[in-house]
Formats: structure tokens, C-alpha cells, sequence
């Protein structure tokens, strides 16, 4: 049994947007676990030289959950065919994101469109990505992409072989209420988790979804309200968040002035907690490794709100919405933490003050189950402190 100690910690943001900032600068790993979150006291009694312990200096600088990005287009491994790229989910890892979720694998060459492909397919990636963690990060693969021609049935034997996402409703030819309503409904009967396109279309194959077309068909998310890249008016926004319930997912690869409307709207109506954040590539938009934490820096340092709760956004609404064991620094929940400070010539003195100034912070380390996978980041500018494995 390793135990992982990080130590000397400057600020431990939580991941839960009710309780954003918590008390402490010590954590506690053991077994992928996180097992202690407090001050110095927790390090009573521990012989910090045990070749069982690994201690780490974090030199005063800001813990995080590790980021999620909830909306990507995988397909097998880590390569995406529409942008002909390799690697994309290792460079989002140095860019501090550990889970991802995808919204249907959308770009697979020759993709099935009938009911028994379209199940094979989401079968095959679902337990691919189970398999085989592209460089460690958590892929919640094989989202459902619906097709007329599914039954209830098809739900509870996908439901038996472990996919439990649909992808975002409007990629497949399952596209009005009509159409899709009854499929949520089975869905949501075995358990699945719902998103659906939002707003224009975005590549050849999808489909222009209304506000009045969501609020028929009853998703658990509603993808890309700020448009994948087109969205839908500010009416409509307005409509989704007063009469729904639904998750509102903002994204990198989407309208900017939608986004700083609904974080803004969001605030001030009291819904901060229903916001969640993705990238939705690859895609037509490209390849943003740094997206979600672009999505931070963006809604802190435009739309005025609390970088502590922008990243929680980033991490524990998201985990809350499909019921994950991350996202949140608390006793039992999985050790998948970042370390980050200002970057370098930043106005910032830490973290946060670096993303309300709307500067992209440097990454120090990345840990998924509590394994260190990353030891300074590739991809953000470098951290004005370094944390240290003592």
C-alpha cells in the first residue's frame, strides 16, 4: 500500500461550488483514494522517509480536482480522424483535465447508422477506453448515437454489456421529440445518462435543435447551449433555464458571447450548479487541449465569475450530473488532483488571481488514482513555483 502525502499546499480548491475553498494544506493518498484532507496534524505519526510514503512539496501553490471535459468526440484510442491527430487526450492531461465523457463517436470512418451498428459501436468503445486509458486519463467511452430502429430492449442489453451514456441526440437520424422522447425515456429506465445537441448544425449528418425540441425531449444535458459553434438565441437560452432543470454544458468550441450570457444569467438566477464545461472536439472546430481550462479562465475573467467556482464548474457539477466518484477533494473520492500556479510573468500571485486576470495557470503535477502522470506540463506556460517530490 503506497500512501502519497501533499504537503505545504497554498489553497485547496474542492470541486463543490457550494463549498468552494476548503480549510487545510494537507492531502492524503492511499490506493487511489484520497484518505485525509486537514492541516500538519495529519502528518503525525507518519515516518515521511518510509519507502512507502511519497511526499510531495507543493511550495505554498493551489490544489484542484482534476479537470473533466465533458463533451468529446472519441473514437478508438487516442487518435481522432476528422483532425487526422494522434495524442489529443494525452496533451488534454498536461492541460490538467482527467476524465472525459464522450458525446458519441461520431467521427469513426464508415460509422454504422443501423440499430445493430450503432449498438456495436458504443459496445466496442465503451469497453475499449475501459481496457486501455489513453496516457491514464479516465474515458468514459461508447455514447449511444440513436438511430430510428432501436428498441427498449436494445437499452437493457446495452445497459448488461456496460455503456450507459447516450451521446448528444441530433448526431444520428433519431433527430425530432417524436422520435427521441421515447428513447430517453427507455434510457433514463436503465440508467443512462442523456445529452443533446443544442442549437445549429456543426458538421454534415446534424441537425438544428431548438429550445422547444430539448424541453420535448427530456436530456439530462443540454450540450453546447452557447452553440457547437452555432447557438441558439438568448429567447431560447432563457427558456431552457427557466422552465428546465437540465444541465447547461458550456464549451470551448462554441459561441463566446453565449457563453459570458449564461454564466452571467446563470449568476444571478442563483444556477451556477448547473453549469458544466467541454471542449466538444475534436471536432470541425479543431484540437484545443487547453480548452476546459480555457473555459475557466473565460467565464472568471469576462463573465465575472469566482475562479474557485468556475473550476468547480470544471470538476464536481460535472461529476454530479453523471454520478462519478471525482471532481470533489474528499475523504473516499478518487485521487485524481492538479497542481497549479500563476505562470510566469502573470499579474497573478496565485492561481486563482492568475485565471480572474484571464491568464491560462501553469501546471506543476497531475495525478489520476493517485499516480503522478504529469511532473510539469507540456502545454501551459511554466508555474511561478514548481511543486517538488521531496
Amino acid at each position: 500500500m503506497e500512501k502519497t502525502i501533499i504537503k505545504n499546499i497554498g489553497l485547496i480548491v474542492s470541486g463543490d461550488i457550494n463549498n468552494p475553498i476548503l480549510e487545510g494544506n494537507t492531502v492524503v493518498m492511499e490506493d487511489g483514494i484520497i484518505t485525509a484532507v486537514g492541516g500538519e496534524a495529519l502528518l503525525a505519526g507518519i515516518n515521511e522517509k518510509s519507502t512507502d510514503v511519497k511526499v510531495i512539496d507543493a511550495k505554498g501553490i493551489t490544489l484542484t480536482p482534476g479537470l473533466i471535459d465533458s463533451h468529446v468526440h472519441t473514437s478508438i484510442g487516442d487518435y481522432a480522424p476528422r483532425q487526422k491527430t494522434l495524442d489529443f487526450i494525452s496533451s488534454a492531461l498536461h492541460g490538467g483535465v482527467t476524465t472525459m465523457i464522450s458525446a458519441g463517436e461520431a467521427h469513426i470512418p464508415g460509422r454504422p447508422k443501423d440499430p445493430a451498428g450503432t449498438k456495436a459501436l458504443a459496445v466496442l468503445a465503451a469497453k475499449s477506453y475501459e481496457n486501455a486509458r489513453p496516457a491514464g486519463v479516465k474515458v468514459h467511452g461508447g455514447a449511444l448515437i440513436l438511430e430510428k430502429g432501436l428498441t427498449e430492449k436494445d437499452f437493457e442489453e446495452l445497459k448488461e454489456q456496460g455503456v450507459w451514456l447516450v451521446g448528444e441526440i441530433g448526431l444520428g437520424s433519431v433527430k425530432k421529440p417524436e422520435d427521441a422522447a421515447p428513447m430517453v425515456e427507455w434510457a433514463h429506465k436503465n440508467g443512462f445518462k442523456v445529452q443533446m445537441h443544442t442549437g445549429g448544425t456543426s458538421i454534415p449528418g446534424s441537425s438544428t435543435v431548438t429550445a422547444a425540441d430539448v424541453m420535448a425531449t427530456k436530456p439530462d444535458v443540454v450540450s453546447h447551449i452557447n452553440g457547437g459553434p452555432t447557438a441558439i438565441s438568448l429567447e431560447e437560452v432563457d427558456r431552457i433555464m427557466d422552465e428546465t432543470d437540465f444541465a447547461l454544458e458550456i464549451v470551448q468550441c462554441g459561441n463566446p458571447k453565449v457563453a459570458d450570457y449564461v454564466a452571467r444569467q446563470a449568476a444571478k438566477k442563483g444556477m451556477l450548479e448547473r453549469i458544466i464545461f467541454g471542449n466538444d472536439a475534436p471536432s470541425g472546430t479543431g484540437l484545443i487541449p487547453l480548452g476546459i481550462i480555457r473555459n475557466v479562465c473565460q467565464l472568471s475573467s469576462v463573465s465575472e465569475i469566482a475562479p474557485e467556482q468556475a473550476l468547480c464548474m470544471a470538476s464536481g457539477n460535472t461529476t454530479k450530473v453523471y454520478g462519478l466518484n471525482t471532481g470533489v477533494i474528499a475523504v473516499g473520492r478518487e485521487a485524481d488532483l492538479v497542481l497549479m500556479d500563476a505562470p510566469m510573468g502573470s499579474v497573478g500571485n496565485n492561481a486563482l488571481e492568475a485565471i480572474s486576470a484571464g491568464d491560462i495557470p501553469g501546471i506543476s503535477m497531475v495525478w489520476i488514482d493517485g499516480k503522478l502522470l504529469v511532473n510539469k506540463s507540456r502545454n501551459t506556460p511554466p508555474a511561478k513555483t514548481q511543486a517538488v517530490v521531496l
